[in-house]
């Protein structure tokens, strides 16, 4: 069995407890109009083809050019996304675990949307668990619950995105409702309180205390999570566009004080 994965970036601290190593899989069923890894979004391998790098050699445009083997030594063009067996993303996940013991930190499978490849990331989460290693899977919730099934006993913590309230607007920045994310949200709650909710903060879309106000009146509903994050829209992904052929959608960076302000309604 084979995962296709864009990145496994390792010495991570911002995705779960801990040092970590994070490991991107491809592909996503949401269209985040301020995805900072849109080229995550599609299953498929690319070339990802940064211009500034660029000298005009040739190579990559010669009859005998060939996209998996090829090494542009300028590092104009890459291939984004190669598949791996289970022992193979193993193997890197352990050159680490020293580190993850010393700091209660582990592996954190993020994407893209890691639950969309569910036969692989249940093999892969149940090799870790096997060798000793915390996981947590980061997940945006926009599958069916049975997904959630097949791995909670293999995974230590869920993180865990609302991204908004309202159904119609999370349509209008997404391309789908959230009728489906926040029932999945409910129902993990009552199998486990390892959920990390993680609400990103995008100026113009969701940056309203009304909007944190409802997402608080939501959660009081259910059982409550480990910890609720809001997570500070940033520029960082905007300059990966270009290297797909896209034009990214610009958001300002919201300013400390604001957060602060909507951090404030769930301190209430």
């Amino acid at each position: 069995m084979v995962g296709r994965i864009f990145d496994i970036q390792r010495f991570c601290t911002h995705d779960g407890p801990g040092i970590r190593t994070t490991v991107f899989f491809k592909g996503c069923n949401l269209r985040c109009a301020w995805c900072h890894n849109p080229e995550s979004q599609s299953s498929e391998k690319q070339i990802l083809f940064h211009m500034e790098k660029c000298t005009g050699c040739g190579r990559c445009i010669s009859p005998s050019f060939d996209a998996e083997s090829f090494i542009c030594f300028n590092g104009a063009k890459e291939l984004c996304g190669k598949d791996y067996t289970a022992d193979e993303v193993l193997g890197e996940i352990l050159k680490d675990k020293m580190f993850y013991d010393n700091s209660n930190g582990g592996v954190t499978f993020s994407g893209g949307e890691c639950m969309l490849q569910i036969d692989f990331l249940a093999e892969i989460l149940r090799l870790c668990k096997e060798n000793g290693i915390r996981t947590a899977v980061d997940t945006a919730g926009n599958v069916p619950f049975e997904y959630f099934e097949r791995i909670l006993e293999y995974t230590d913590l869920f993180l865990y995105d609302i991204k908004c309230f309202d159904s119609d607007k999370h349509k209008l920045y997404t391309g789908a409702g959230n009728e489906l994310i926040l029932e999945n949200l409910k129902r993990l709650l009552t199998r486990t309180q390892g959920v990390w909710i993680r609400i990103p903060i995008i100026p113009t879309v969701n940056d309203t205390i009304k909007e944190m106000k409802s997402i608080k009146s939501f959660l009081s509903s259910c059982k409550s999570p480990e910890r609720i994050e809001l997570l500070p829209y940033h520029t960082f992904g905007e300059s990966k566009y270009a290297t797909i052929n896209r034009t990214a959608r610009t958001f300002s960076t919201p300013d400390q004080s604001k957060i602060e302000l909507l951090k404030a309604v769930f301190d209430e």
